[in-house]
């Protein structure tokens, strides 16, 4: 008879294990941006196993959380406000954090479309005026100087 060999797996085995370097390959960041995380205390620091760390699907889920509030406009500052939010469950203060943002994006946008209506009329002007000095320098050249006169 052939003796069945029993293995017990212990709960840690069961999760996928990164290096760092694996980590943040899988995150598509660079290594130096994982310990940037960790030294802004965005990402823990998991205790060395041996002479490695081994970081999990925690760690991967926490990086692209980080990744997808920087490119909604949030600052470190602001996502490691809402990581605390989200810990204690202070959901209307996130709430509140994500209307402000969307206020600000909101006036980014007008600001944005101000000055592609103010180079669209001075691109129009420059095709239309061959013979005179480019509209679009000129302007440039006057904002400038007036930006450098006191008062």
């Amino acid at each position: 008879m052939e003796k069945l060999k029993v293995r017990t797996m212990v709960r840690s085995q069961g999760l996928y294990m990164f290096t760092i370097g694996k980590l943040a390959a899988n995150a598509g960041v660079s290594v130096e941006t994982v310990r940037f995380y960790q030294r802004k205390e965005l990402l823990d620091t998991p205790t060395a196993t041996g002479a490695v760390r081994r970081y999990d699907q925690t760690h991967l889920r926490r990086i692209t959380f980080i990744k997808s509030a920087q490119a909604a406009g949030f600052s470190l500052n602001e996502i490691k406000q809402l990581l605390a939010m989200d810990a204690s469950q202070h959901h209307e203060d996130a709430r509140k954090l994500a209307v402000q943002r969307l206020q600000a994006i909101d006036e980014q946008i007008k600001q944005l479309q101000a000055a592609r209506a103010a180079l669209e009329k001075l691109a129009h002007e420059c095709e239309h005026s061959r013979n005179q000095p480019c509209p679009i320098i000129a302007s440039f050249i006057e904002a400038e100087l007036q930006h450098e006169q006191p008062g």
